[in-house]
């Protein structure tokens, strides 16, 4: 039992950072779906508080392409803690159990999953939370088709806790942006990216990059384009060929920059090809499981694939693991193995063997001799050049001037102008072989404010300002009104685009409260029609209200509004304004006329008619009325008449 309340059944999966058991909430009597972290993680206090931040964001994610988030908490009672979150438990298989069983899936199926898991990640971009791991391992498939998404935040409560530094790779390599792989930093495109990735998977039944290490595959991501899928696929409509390779741009700005974005080109082109969505289906062999990665090894070697085959052999699953970045430089070690001891030999190949022994050793001294004579005479070396300090062509004349190269890099700094070298490896006076690299490090100068144009959703914008190297903060007091910017969109940056700042300083952001209030306009005494085209016209949706007495308005004409007129009102959508109007009846003018044209006039507007004659007969004319004539008087009143 987890803090009194959670009972802990049937194991599910291990992962990487944790392991899921098939649960029971006692005190709702609810299955669920309980994830243990590992113990690395429970006893960091910075990854504690982290994760409950994220279970609590999390659980905010109401969607129904998201796993719900019950509850999180920290159990004591066993001597040691447990740091667990609740889920809602789905029955089913994930994504990559749909794979191994059906390798490269049909192309309307493909679009029936990654509809909803785009879906989801862009109710968690709205949120302002990215989820760093989308795999098939995350992408639940339950019995009931429904398609959902799973382990938001967890990898960020890892990547942002003291388990992990800058120079870990948290993620599944598989999956993995090049610019998690060389900053770590991730946004909504990052999130794009692996989907992208999975979409590809799909299409092709396996990913683009397998390799023998982690760090083999995550460099690929880094180095190499993602091939087109049509090269596995020839028979893959282009459209959803070029969606796949946008989204797999290198360049995040090249790719889609939200999930919603990519979500509108995906339907844009089911539409396009005519597809209709179809029923995701749960192999048989996992109908009667719980939807988890199935990852029982603690480390398992990706899979290769050779080009010889046929067919691909299925993609093992793949582990959220943290690895080393590589460190910039040549100085390393590389430890090789031992020797094996060789073993004894029978006596009548001792002879034979001592001869082949002294042969290796002479040949081993003739080749050591031979290389020093090569290094130490034909082989020349040079001194690496001054170069911190100089501007980049002139760097690079050095080098070449001393038969070297240089592999540049460039990043901001605060101190150092834009184009002046700030740093090289080897450093300056290092002796180095002639035709070897030397890295560079190349100022940018000073980050800058980055071009945001009117109208970019919030969370773009502090992405933007963020891999600028600077810090966005918005103030909600400084939001302001706009007639054309929707609200919650950016209207301006301060200081404006282009600025230099030192790095990390704050650029404010203006957003938009969307258009600002209007008054609702005066239409008291205005005709119905009258009425309902001014408010019209102002941007409102006029409704009539309901109608009563007043002696003041004509009948159908308005007595009020409901908002009150003059009360400011913001022009979201098309605010509904009630309207009030009068049904008072104006009296006829009856004298002269007789009491029988009288009857028919007061009938005809509701009203009634008393007559007063000392001779009752027919004919009669009518000498006098009251209330008089243009009176205005509520319905079914009486009309008195003297006549003679």
């Amino acid at each position: 039992m987890l803090e009194r309340r959670y009972r802990v059944d049937a194991l599910i999966a291990r992962g990487g950072m944790s392991t899921v058991y098939r649960g029971l909430d006692t005190r709702l009597d609810r299955p669920v779906a309980i994830k243990v972290m590992d113990a690395q993680y429970s006893g960091d206090r910075s990854f504690v508080d982290r994760f409950e931040r994220e279970a609590r964001a999390a659980a905010k994610l109401h969607h129904p392409d998201i796993v719900a988030v019950y509850d999180q908490g920290v159990d004591h009672g066993t001597g040691e803690e447990h740091v667990f979150l609740v889920m809602q438990l789905v029955e089913g298989c994930t994504l990559r159990d749909l794979i191994m069983d059906r390798g490269r899936l049909p192309l309307a199926m493909a679009l029936s999953v990654i509809e909803p898991v785009l879906s989801a990640l862009e109710a968690a971009h709205r949120a302002e939370m990215v989820h760093r791991d989308v795999k098939p391992e995350n992408v639940l498939i339950g019995t009931d088709g429904s398609v959902k998404v799973a382990d938001f935040g967890l990898v960020r409560a890892a990547a942002e806790a003291g388990t992990t530094s800058g120079s870990v790779i948290l993620g599944t390599v598989a999956y993995l942006s090049p610019e998690q792989v060389t900053t770590g930093a991730a946004d909504a495109r990052t999130d794009v990216y692996a989907a992208g990735i999975v979409l590809y998977e799909m299409l092709t039944g396996r990913p683009p990059y397998v390799g023998d290490t982690a760090l083999s595959v995550a460099y690929r991501h880094v180095n190499d384009d993602v091939p087109p899928p049509v090269e596995q696929v020839p028979d893959l409509p282009p459209v959803i060929n070029d969606l796949v390779v946008r989204a797999t741009r290198r360049d995040p700005a090249q790719r889609p920059q939200s999930a919603e974005a990519f979500l509108a080109e995906v339907q844009q082109a089911r539409a396009e090809l005519g597809i209709s969505p179809v029923p995701v289906p749960v192999p048989e062999s996992a109908e009667s499981t719980t939807l988890m990665p199935t990852i029982t090894d603690d480390d398992p070697p990706t899979a290769q694939i050779p080009v010889v085959q046929d067919a691909p052999p299925p993609v093992q699953p793949q582990r959220t693991r943290a690895m080393l970045r590589p460190a910039t430089g040549d100085d390393y070690t590389q430890e090789m193995a031992p020797v094996p001891a060789a073993r004894p030999a029978p006596q009548r190949q001792r002879g034979r063997r001592t001869v082949a022994m002294w042969t290796a050793i002479v040949l081993v001294l003739a080749a050591l001799v031979g290389g020093a004579a090569f290094w130490l005479g034909l082989g020349s070396y040079v001194d690496v050049p001054k170069l911190v300090g100089e501007q980049e062509t002139a760097a690079q004349e050095a080098l070449a001037a001393a038969d070297l190269t240089g592999n540049v890099t460039r990043e901001n700094d605060n101190d150092v102008p834009e184009g002046v070298v700030i740093s090289s490896n080897p450093r300056e006076g290092s002796q180095v072989r002639t035709g070897s690299t030397v890295d560079l490090v190349v100022s940018l100068g000073k980050p800058k404010v980055p071009e945001i144009a009117e109208g970019t959703p919030l969370a773009e914008a502090e992405s933007l300002i963020r891999n600028a190297k600077l810090k966005p903060k918005h103030d909600e007091s400084a939001d302001q009104f706009h007639t054309t910017v929707p609200e919650g969109r950016v209207i301006s940056v301060d200081p404006g685009p282009g600025t230099p700042l030192n790095i990390s300083s704050e650029v404010s952001l203006i957003v938009s409260k969307g258009p600002p209030p209007v008054p609702v306009p005066d239409v008291r005494g205005m005709s119905r029609d009258d009425a309902f085209a001014t408010l019209s016209n102002a941007g409102f949706e006029p409704y009539e209200l309901g109608k009563e007495f007043d002696g003041d308005v004509a009948a159908d004409h308005v007595i009020s509004t409901d908002p009150a007129i003059g009360e400011e009102i913001r022009l979201v959508g098309r605010p509904r304004i009630g309207v009030l109007l009068s049904n008072a009846v104006t009296v006829p003018s009856l004298t002269g006329g007789t009491v029988e044209e009288a009857q028919q006039k007061v009938q005809e507007l509701g009203l009634t008619l008393n007559v007063s004659a000392i001779f009752q007969r027919e004919g009669m004319r009518i000498l006098t009325q009251y209330p008089f004539a243009d009176s205005r008087v509520e319905p079914g009143s009486e009309i008195h008449v003297t006549a003679f």
